[in-house]
């Protein structure tokens, strides 16, 4: 289970990292940048967009996997029971270790509101 967080968590990481190497290539503060469709003004690449990346990544594999496993019950002779295994097993990897991670963040935000002033 750790192995899956780790890989989250550098995943995490990752993203970060190129958000940051995108905004180090940004142009001086003065200057009018596009963004992404949506943002608003002062809105980077950070931590909600690559916390929402990642729950997107982990619904693709669950939406796969179930594709998969539907194609198999289905009869798709492209679906064989060891790829809809792996796939399924897959996603619930993926959704344990983003529950974890979920864990872990509430922990953190109450562990700071319970600090003393």
């Amino acid at each position: 289970m750790s192995d899956a967080i780790s890989s989250i968590l550098s995943q995490i990481r990752a993203h970060e990292m190129r958000s940051r190497s995108v905004l180090a290539d940004a142009p001086p503060s003065g200057a009018i940048a596009p963004g992404p469709a949506g943002a608003k003004p002062g809105e980077g690449a950070g931590f909600t967009q690559t916390l929402n990346r990642a729950m997107d990544g982990v619904s693709k594999a669950q939406n796969d996997a179930g594709a998969l496993a539907q194609a198999f019950e289905l009869g798709d002779p492209r679906a064989d029971l060891a790829r809809v295994m792996v796939a399924m097993q897959q996603s619930q990897v993926a959704f344990r270790a983003t529950v974890e991670v979920r864990n872990r963040l509430v922990q953190a935000y109450q562990d700071v509101m319970n600090m003393p002033v």
